[in-house]
Parts: C-alpha cells; sequence; structure tokens
C-alpha cells in the first residue's frame, strides 16, 4: 500500500511499490494529461512535479513518490500564464509532448522569473516534440515569464 497526494488529493493505492508513477497516475487515478513516451525518461512527455521538481513519472516508482506531493498537468490552473501563452503562441501541433513540457516549464519559471534564452534551452533540455514547435515553446515561455509565470 502506498500513500501519494495528487494535486491535492490523497490517495491510498494498493500497488507494489516498484510499480512506475506514470501508470499509478495514469491508470489507476485516471488522469491521463500525463503521457507514457519513452519510458527510459530520455523524451519528457511524462514530466510531472514532486515537492515542486520537474520528474519524469516513468523513471519514478510508486514507492519513491510515497507521502510526497505530487502535480500533474490537472493540477496547474487553467488561467496559469503558461498555459495562456501555450494558447497565444499556439504553441501544440499534435499535443502529447505538451503536458511535459508544461510541466518542465513551470518548474523553471518558478526559479527564474525571467529566464535568458540559454536558460530556457537548458531547462527544457530532454523534453522532445516530435512536431518541432522548439521556437514557439521558448516565445510562449517568454510570454508567460514576462506575465508574471510562476
Amino acid at each position: 500500500m502506498v500513500s501519494i497526494k495528487v494535486n491535492g488529493k490523497k490517495h491510498e493505492l494498493d500497488l507494489s511499490p516498484d510499480v512506475p508513477l506514470v501508470w499509478a497516475i495514469r491508470e489507476h487515478l485516471k488522469l491521463t494529461g500525463t503521457k507514457f513516451g519513452c519510458g527510459k525518461g530520455l523524451c519528457g512527455s511524462c514530466t510531472v512535479h514532486i515537492a515542486g521538481k520537474a520528474v519524469r513519472s516513468c523513471q519514478t516508482s510508486v514507492g519513491d513518490a510515497d507521502g510526497k506531493d505530487i502535480t500533474t498537468i490537472e493540477g496547474i490552473p487553467e488561467d496559469h500564464p503558461l498555459k495562456k501563452a501555450w494558447v497565444k503562441e499556439q504553441v501544440a501541433q499534435c499535443g502529447y509532448c505538451q503536458p511535459g513540457q508544461l510541466m518542465q516549464a513551470a518548474e523553471l519559471l518558478s526559479g527564474n522569473k525571467n529566464p535568458s534564452d540559454e536558460a530556457i534551452v537548458k531547462a527544457m533540455d530532454g523534453n522532445l516534440c516530435r512536431c518541432g514547435t522548439y521556437p514557439r515553446i521558448k516565445n510562449a515561455i517568454r510570454f508567460a515569464a514576462k506575465e508574471g509565470g510562476k
């Protein structure tokens, strides 16, 4: 039995502690915004926050998240500056990577209110986008920073 707090709500799950967190989130909690991509922590589509830090949920066991605060894309408010910027800049094409991209960007802006282009590229490295919307992602992060992104 593990206990995780996701988006402010506590959940008791009858799972082996070795189960990847992504599967607990998607299959047991039915929060499907977090995507499964590579399963090796290389693409970033499964990124969530644990205690405010961006982590790859495919490489994090539910046991390692036991008792910790987890935020998924569903836990980011719709009026968050990043979500507004994503729409304004028309970032999404296929959209598959976008939850992970947004979660990674949210961690960046939580610690750096005015990131340089270099800081954005460094922070977002490892979040892959098959559609190649990287320039729009960078523009959206810049816009959200100007709007007071958290």
